[in-house]
């Protein structure tokens, strides 16, 4: 992967937000993946700033738990075990419900507009025999937080940004993957109850489509077998490793070792 070909390189002054909003994106719609491994250096390159800015966004990336740092000063996309990610999924529903159910009830015409444009490319994408999976990963996203922005809370709006930012990396596997749920349009037909809703100004019928659209994502990425085996009781015995799991995650070898790939995702 090529971080320059992903971000656009910045000029402004504020660096540091600049940067930690290109590296949430990323995050956010899961363009890097769990155990992928990042350096300040790289993601400076990357970005076409100094190591400063790059630093400052980290560290609260960081803080947010959206990044770990290794003992050797390496960056990295944490994996998820199977309980974080359906704790998450339960709060981001009902986060994500209130939302939805606020929007319902304030958005005006124009914001319907977006929205409605926004499900119909999703609509259009997905169906093409072979979809172009950044394109339906950019396109679910704009999607939800278009509705979600219709709430009106601010603070809310943050709250489920963070949860994505975490999430973000495995969120959309279903898509990566070539999943039934791709092919058999899945995700279209939740959005499309989500829109529908909406224009009907039902603020339970949307929050219940949002819902639907929620859990059966996280139902079938815990299926798959893609997240790290919850941590064991003390005093007992691991399900499966970590290294065993992580065979299996959609980031490859990724989480156990440092991908061959080119110089600018590359660690120190």
């Amino acid at each position: 992967m090529d971080l320059s070909k992903l971000v656009t390189p910045l000029t402004r002054q504020t660096l540091s937000g600049d940067v930690y909003k290109q590296l949430s994106e990323l995050l956010m719609s899961g363009r890097v993946m769990p155990g992928e491994q990042l350096s300040l250096r790289t993601i400076a390159e990357g970005l076409g700033v100094s190591v400063m800015p790059v630093r400052e966004a980290v560290h609260r990336l960081l803080s947010e738990k959206a990044l770990v740092l290794l003992p050797n000063r390496v960056l990295k996309v944490p994996m998820m075990t199977v309980s974080q990610f359906r704790e998450i999924t339960s709060i981001r529903i009902h986060l994500e419900s209130l939302a939805v159910s606020q929007a319902a009830q304030l958005m005006d015409d124009r914001a319907l507009a977006e929205i409605r444009n926004a499900h119909e490319r999703f609509s259009k994408e997905i169906a093409i025999k072979k979809p172009d999976v950044s394109s339906l990963i950019a396109i679910n996203k704009e999607l939800h937080f278009a509705i979600y922005r219709q709430a009106r809370m601010p603070m809310l709006l943050e709250m489920i940004e963070s949860l994505w930012l975490r999430i973000g990396p495995i969120l959309n596997y279903d898509f990566r993957s070539g999943s039934a749920r791709v092919t058999e349009h899945v995700s279209a037909f939740h959005h499309q109850r989500i829109v529908d809703a909406l224009g009907r100004r039902d603020a339970a019928g949307a929050a219940q489509a949002l819902a639907g659209d929620l859990q059966g994502a996280s139902d079938f990425i815990v299926s798959a077998g893609v997240l790290l085996s919850d941590d064991p009781v003390a005093g007992t015995a691991p399900a499966a490793s970590a290294r065993t799991t992580a065979k299996r995650s959609p980031a490859g070898s990724a989480g156990a070792k440092r991908r061959n790939i080119p110089a600018s995702l590359k660690t120190r």
